[in-house]
């Protein structure tokens, strides 16, 4: 699914299998909740300082342009490559699909 983004070539995201798991994982014990690490860490940090949040995900939001694909258009004759504040951000939010 995130293969037309080429900045996500160079992002450790959750691997199909991982993601596999935490499907299994809400089929069979049926949590109320289901998240990554990240995940539950980021519902916090939002809870407790609703501001910081804001700043990481607009900082998230500004560094990750959208694809060619989301913007509507067919292709790219440039592919993208990912800077390296794209992927050290990427990196630390490890299980976030930017």
């Amino acid at each position: 699914m995130i293969a037309p983004t080429k900045v996500y070539e160079s992002v450790p995201t959750l691997s199909p299998d991982e993601a596999g798991d935490l499907v299994v994982k809400g089929i069979i014990e049926r949590p109320s909740r289901i998240a990554t690490r990240l995940g539950t860490f980021a519902s916090v940090v939002n809870a407790l300082a609703p501001k910081a949040y804001e700043v990481v995900m607009n900082t998230a939001f500004e560094l990750f342009p959208d694809s060619a694909a989301a913007q509507g258009k067919q292709g790219s004759s440039e592919p993208h490559r990912p800077s390296d504040e794209q992927i050290a951000f990427a990196s630390l939010m490890r299980g976030v699909h930017w």
